[in-house]
């Protein structure tokens, strides 16, 4: 019997991926961008002088294998990266595009997370698994395989669809399972792109705003979202739930202000009923009240462990360090702010008068201290630490809300 979900990612490997643009860009995302992995696994403190075993749980074309290789090459790493998956195909565009930068530590294997067990690939200090839980027949049965995988103090890069935010996805794929129950790709990727252009405008899907995969990533990726053999969506509290019983828990939701509720309220008695709310009942509320979360993506440890795993800035030799250099620093007016767009929500944040120079020093290099020293310098003096900490911690709050900073301490 043959397993329907290899053979679609056989016929359509996914995401489909030119080798040959490995030369222009580097494809980067969640989760697995080493700087989030090193803050919401490592607390900020791994030492990547060290040697360093990732295994990525279903690679597919290979994005998140060739960024967390790239990075770690980029710091010297001594690594492996194992890449698994199910299909040769995608295996095919993974291994080529890794030639194509050089990246001769990443080793390609096939198979199922689900035959990892019996494959003696060993533990890793780090794992990702993004989009592929949801498409095994028993995803808690596949995310205690990779627990079990995983080094003392690892963690786990976990993406999985949201129910919410999909609303509408599952609605035509029911209806193109009765219109195409057994049809060959070509025909039922005809009958998709049919039925939608004839969806009025009340159609669930037609008016949601986060799902536009179809019209971005071709045949693979119209495949993926609404013909696919074998696919299921979570809430928060399903998730939750799932990383509880692998004896995880979640150390972070990625990008963390969406999962805030405070990001879309600014009402000062709905606020404090909700203040008293931990961490997964505000993020739950949040994706209730959003409605768009259409993947959730979140860092898993071991249970009792999600506190300490994330890094804080809360001492003077942690380094700050941003996502995409200092451009953010650029065009920042003193009393500011930002204002986020996506999926069909826009969100604005104030930001401190002095958020500008605190972001046009952050080098990936400076301290704390040195930053406030700096800063201090240029105001003669008058800045003192508590003051400078203040706001710090606001730009901090907001920007690493926003996936965008993170903190990182010396080694050793």
């Amino acid at each position: 019997m043959t397993d329907p979900v290899r053979d679609q990612y056989e016929a359509l490997p996914y995401p489909a991926r030119d080798p040959r643009d490995e030369a222009k860009r580097l494809i980067e995302g969640s989760p697995s961008h080493l700087l989030e992995v090193n803050h919401y696994v490592f607390a900020g403190r791994r030492d990547f002088a060290r040697p360093f075993r990732a295994l990525v749980a279903g690679g597919g074309t290979g994005d998140a294998t060739i960024m967390l290789a790239q990075h770690l090459a980029d710091r010297g790493c001594p690594a492996e990266v194992v890449h698994l998956d199910l299909s040769d195909a995608a295996i095919r565009v993974a291994a080529a595009r890794a030639g194509a930068r050089g990246l001769g530590f990443v080793r390609f294997v096939a198979g199922s997370l689900e035959d990892l067990p019996g494959l003696g690939l060993g533990r890793f200090d780090y794992i990702d698994c993004c989009g592929v839980l949801h498409h095994l027949a028993d995803p808690a049965a596949g995310l205690g395989i990779l627990a079990a995988a995983l080094e003392e103090g690892g963690g786990i890069g976990l993406m999985l669809y949201g129910a919410l935010g999909r609303t509408g996805v599952y609605h035509l794929q029911a209806m193109l399972r009765l219109l195409a129950p057994a049809e060959s790709v070509a025909v039922r990727l005809d009958l998709a792109r049919r039925l939608l252009r004839q969806l009025p405008p009340t159609n669930w899907f037609a008016r949601n705003p986060a799902v536009g995969d179809h019209l971005l990533a071709g045949d693979a990726g119209l495949y993926d979202l609404l013909l696919h053999a074998r696919d299921r969506a979570f809430t928060v509290p399903e998730i939750v739930d799932l990383a509880a019983g692998a004896g995880l828990a979640i150390a972070a939701f990625i990008e963390p202000w969406r999962y805030r509720p405070e990001s879309y309220l600014n009402d000062p008695v709905l606020l404090e009923r909700l203040a008293g709310l931990d961490g997964e009942e505000a993020a739950g509320f949040a994706e209730r009240l959003a409605g768009n979360l259409k993947s959730h993506i979140c860092y898993l440890v071991a249970a009792g462990r999600a506190a300490s795993a994330v890094a804080r800035p809360d001492d003077p030799s942690a380094v700050p360090v941003l996502r995409d250099g200092n451009v953010l620093a650029k065009g920042l007016k003193p009393g500011g702010g930002l204002t986020v767009r996506i999926d069909g929500i826009e969100a604005s944040f104030a930001l401190p008068r002095r958020a500008g120079p605190i972001l046009a020093r952050i080098d990936g290099r400076r301290t704390l201290r040195e930053i406030h020293d700096d800063l201090a310098a240029s105001d003669r003096g008058r800045l003192d630490w508590a003051t400078f900490k203040a706001d710090f911690d606001r730009v901090y709050a907001l920007l690493n809300g926003l996936n965008r900073l993170f903190v990182t301490y010396p080694a050793g």
